[in-house]
């Protein structure tokens, strides 16, 4: 995260202090320079990266077939509650930290479990509404995942200003939901064909959701005092 989000930045290109002072007279560095937010606030990017990582695991081991499983129905709880609800309240909470680039993240990923969890829940009738021509589901799945690459892509971009770790979470989930939407549009012509891109995105999906943990285990032992061991991420240096 750029300084200004951290709240580690005391001063703008004015000069001007942005700390406001605490009732006790100590200062409370503000997450932004226009708004009176103070970083006692806990950091919810922990909660947000462990959510996103556990349900993006499941779904992508689901997607490799693991244990010969390929009906994904059982990812409808956590994606309704962890990768959806969770993510969304964190997302709410980087808005009040100042950070736009993790409320944005969380939020629309919080968005996307929710809305993915509505379409596998048989009754939002969302499947049976393709009952007369079975071959637009996947299609419409496809244009819902490519969708969803396009806004992962932008993330990707604004996360070259923030750590390697971002980078290349955002790099792996990029080409997961592009196997993933390739994969249902040639489901909807060839559907034996393409059991390769759909495991492909799997397999993506598993590396991005360890990366998540990674750097959502490194947000958490930066946030405790008495961590014995940091994790390395990255960090770009904003002068």
């Amino acid at each position: 995260m750029a300084d200004l989000e951290k709240g580690t930045t005391t001063t703008t290109t004015s000069g001007v202090d942005h700390r406001p002072y605490a009732d006790n007279g100590s200062a409370a560095y503000r997450n932004s320079p226009t708004t009176p937010v103070r970083t006692n606030i806990g950091n919810p990017g922990t909660l947000g990266l462990f959510s996103f990582a556990s349900t993006t695991l499941i779904l992508s081991l689901y997607n490799t077939s693991a244990r010969g499983v390929n009906t994904p129905n059982v990812v409808v709880g956590m994606a309704l509650f962890c990768g959806g609800l969770v993510q969304l309240l964190a997302g709410m909470w980087e808005f009040a930290k100042g950070n736009t680039f993790g409320a944005t993240a969380f939020s629309s990923y919080g968005a996307f479990w929710l809305s993915y969890a509505t379409i596998l829940i048989p009754g939002s009738g969302i499947s049976d509404a393709f009952t007369d021509v079975p071959s637009q589901e996947p299609n419409a799945i496809g244009i819902f995942l490519m969708t969803w690459m396009t806004v992962t892509f932008l993330l990707f971009i604004a996360s070259l200003r923030k750590n390697i770790g971002f980078i290349a979470l955002f790099f792996f989930l990029t080409f997961t939901f592009m196997c993933l939407g390739a994969g249902n549009f040639v489901v909807a012509s060839a559907p034996n064909a393409s059991a390769g891109l759909i495991k492909a995105g799997g397999a993506l999906g598993i590396i991005t959701a360890l990366i998540a943990y990674y750097v959502g285990l490194s947000e958490l032992l930066a946030s405790e005092r008495a961590a014995v061991v940091g994790l390395p991420i990255g960090v770009f240096k904003h002068d």
